[in-house]
């Protein structure tokens, strides 16, 4: 869509497209029923008042010669009429008091005025009739020469005129009134710009007529600055929110925007437009009249567009606060709010959509980089191109710092449609920036699930999109939020049962290659699933990484492996140390080294007796915090290994910075040692080890085969399921003592 639903939603209320010229218009008769049986009389009236004006209007005339006529013209027409000269015995006695009940007790229409003719004035008592019909005279014929008729006529007519504009005047207050009352209501703003044509109007005493016109950004909050038509009455209600140049009246456009530009009234001999202004906002009101505004019209029109003014600084605020509500305050684009309200609304209506979450790669790092200017230049630039390259029955939002989020039919919204706005670089405060992006689609259709399901089945999609190296886009699954739901819970029960306790620290030895003397062990963590059995480590460490409950998952192990080694030296084994795994996560926390020396001191544990075991891809994730903080633990003498070495993009560089003691093997460099195989990595590593004064030991020893070509290699020490499996530590400590005695 070229512009939001919700741009305008209280100003948008005719689509018809059809113009008015403003041309100097003869003012509306005033009509004159005739009530009579007598044809006579008919003709009599007409001649009498022929030529009649009042207020530069004429007199027209309609005719009835019965009660039955004259209720049937009075219930098709009776607010068209101003005067009705009624006789009173037609077709029966009291026919023309039976067309009175008719007019104010049946049809509820006060305002026409009634001058009743008789002669037999008998039939109807005066003092009666007038109190109780609310008749405006009461004549015998014989009275009603050609002056004093024109005389009660014009007597009625301005009676009849100051009536209506009593009820324009109370129509108008109760919609200003109403309107100012209710501005948070759909159509407020409509409302508004109709009372206060309708009230001006009767203030100088015309009919209903004529457009509220301001320009674009005070009220309309468009990217133009043209000048729209805020509303109408009457016949100018079909141009309400178009450019003012609809009217098609370039001599009426010309006076609006001088009125605009002068800041003052102008008055032509077609047409007045006042100027309305209040703390800010301008507005020129066209109103379809002839003649100079009196001074004391003059005076009250004043006081009254002070008033109003006011109004209009409310539907000003009204607007920022839905704005700020509803759409995004950098891009003008619809806002996470207003796209869950569209969702709503389109899923339920429209087949074979489709939702797309868009998340620009790496957008930190721009910010970090350039500055905050230049990402907000570049989040409008991409929302422009979104606006002008897609379809406009595609919707498009922002929805979170750097996602945006479309929605429309499933043949426009594609990964490839999507990779193609993003494959030319965007220009960003005098940077051009290439931009890479992940999406997440999800298809709905009118049995989808409600809008914030949707939006979360497409999230889930875009977070699997983030962590493929493939493809930079995912379609989501049902079975997807099922996997989703199942880590959830296994994260919320990793939570609980670390609090409860639960988890276990056990221990895998390792030995010397020569004599197959134990010298140390790595600690393993094992997670009981209250069957009898463990969940793998594959499972529910990268959930407690994810999590970030691995940091405090990792404290606890080196408090435990710390606690463990000042066991075994009171067992008699103090040579022995443990080695223990250290992620990412614990490193970039800012305690890690405190934690680590705390855990020693609290334990009264040699230093050297723990070994913090890292990975490359530990390593290479952040060099420089993973270096630092091995360092300060490595002067305090806590040992440092390298684990499977190999397996990752090495960088020689990084391994002469790290102050290792150990390398180790992988196991799946071990397994294809042998005189059948060329063992070409793991002597490359063993050999690298010995150069650089590092001792080595493989893991995976599964074979004596493979244990007697590690020692022909050059490697000191292994651990794998040849010597020991992973154990609890009371188990350790019976393995290690039956070790003891058969060496």
């Amino acid at each position: 869509m070229a512009t939001s639903n919700y741009e305008n939603d209280e100003l948008v209320f005719a689509t018809e497209e059809t113009s008015i010229s403003y041309l100097p218009v003869e003012r509306k008769p005033w009509t004159l029923l005739v009530v009579d049986d007598d044809e006579e009389v008919h003709t009599v009236t007409r001649l009498a008042l022929n030529g009649l004006e009042l207020n530069g209007r004429r007199l027209s005339f309609r005719h009835a010669y019965t009660g039955e006529q004259a209720c049937k013209i009075l219930g098709e027409s009776a607010e068209d009429i101003a005067v009705i000269l009624l006789d009173v015995v037609m077709e029966n006695d009291h026919a023309g008091l039976d067309v009175v009940r008719y007019l104010r007790d049946t049809l509820k229409h006060p305002e026409p005025r009634i001058i009743l003719r008789t002669g037999q004035p008998g039939y109807a008592p005066e003092e009666d009739v007038i109190k109780q019909y609310d008749i405006n005279d009461y004549k015998t014929k014989t009275e009603l020469t050609r002056g004093r008729l024109t005389t009660s006529v014009i007597t009625a007519l301005r009676s009849y005129q100051q009536i209506m504009a009593l009820n324009s005047s109370r129509l108008g207050l109760q919609k200003i009134i109403g309107s100012m009352s209710n501005l948070m209501e759909e159509h407020s703003v409509k409302s508004f710009c109709e009372g206060v044509i309708i009230q001006l109007s009767s203030l100088i005493g015309l009919n209903a007529e004529g457009v509220v016109c301001a320009r674009a950004g005070s009220v309309l909050e468009r990217e133009d600055d043209g000048i729209y038509v805020l509303g109408a009455a009457g016949d100018h209600a079909m141009h309400i929110n178009q450019p003012v140049e609809q009217l098609n009246n370039p001599h009426l456009i010309e006076s609006i925007h001088r009125c605009l530009r002068l800041k003052q009234h102008i008055s032509e001999p077609e047409f007045t437009v006042l100027f309305l202004q209040r703390a800010g906002f301008e507005a020129a009101v066209f109103i379809n009249m002839q003649g100079d505004i009196r001074a004391a019209e003059q005076e009250l029109l004043e006081v009254f567009l002070s008033s109003v003014s006011i109004g209009y600084e409310n539907v000003h605020l009204f607007h920022q606060l839905r704005n700020a509500a509803f759409r995004d305050w950098l891009t003008r684009l619809p806002n996470r709010n207003e796209f869950i309200n569209t969702l709503e609304r389109q899923r339920t209506i429209a087949l074979s959509q489709t939702l797309a979450l868009v998340d620009i790669s790496h957008f930190s790092d721009i910010n970090d980089g350039l500055g905050q200017d230049a990402g907000n230049d570049l989040l409008r630039a991409v929302a422009l191109r979104l606006q002008s390259e897609l379809s406009n029955n595609v919707f498009k939002a922002r929805i979170g710092n750097d996602v945006f989020a479309l929605l429309g039919p499933a043949e426009l919204i594609t990964p490839q449609i999507i990779n193609q706005l993003f494959s030319v670089a965007f220009t960003a405060h005098e940077h051009t920036i290439p931009l890479s992006v992940s999406v997440g689609l999800c298809e709905i259709d009118t049995t989808s699930r409600d809008s914030l399901a949707l939006l979360k089945s497409a999230n889930i999609a875009l977070n699997l999109a983030k962590r493929k190296h493939t493809e930079n886009y995912v379609f989501y699954t049902a079975d997807m939020e099922q996997k989703t739901t199942t880590q959830l819970e296994l994260i919320r029960k990793l939570r609980a049962d670390f609090a409860d306790a639960k988890l276990e620290l056990w221990f895998q030895p390792q030995v010397d290659l020569i004599n197959e003397k134990v010298v140390g062990a790595e600690a393993l963590l094992r997670w009981p699933d209250g069957d009898g059995g463990y969940i793998s480590p594959a499972v529910f460490i990268p959930l407690a990484e994810y999590s970030g409950l691995i940091v405090e998952i990792g404290h606890w192990v080196i408090e435990e492996a710390c606690r463990r080694i000042c066991d075994l030296d009171r067992l008699g084994y103090g040579d022995l140390r443990i080695a223990v795994n250290i992620s990412i996560p614990q490193f970039r926390d800012q305690q890690f080294e405190e934690r680590v020396k705390s855990a020693l001191a609290a334990h009264d544990c040699a230093p050297d007796k723990l070994e913090l075991e890292i990975t490359e891809s530990v390593v290479m994730d952040e060099p420089q915090i993973v270096i630092d903080a091995l360092s300060a633990l490595k002067a305090h003498g806590v040992a440092i290994a390298l684990d499977d070495f190999g397996t990752g993009f090495s960088s020689m560089s990084y391994l002469q910075r790290l102050p290792l003691d150990r390398l180790k093997v992988d196991r799946s460099f071990v397994k294809d040692v042998g005189p059948k195989n060329n063992p070409v990595l793991a002597e490359t590593i063993v050999t690298l080890g010995n150069k650089l004064g590092l001792a080595t030991i493989a893991e995976g020893v599964e074979t004596r085969e493979q244990a007697s070509y590690m020692i022909k290699l050059g490697c000191e020490e292994a651990q794998g399921f040849l010597f020991a499996r992973p154990m609890p530590f009371d188990d350790m400590v019976n393995f290690l003592a039956v070790r003891q005695t058969s060496h």
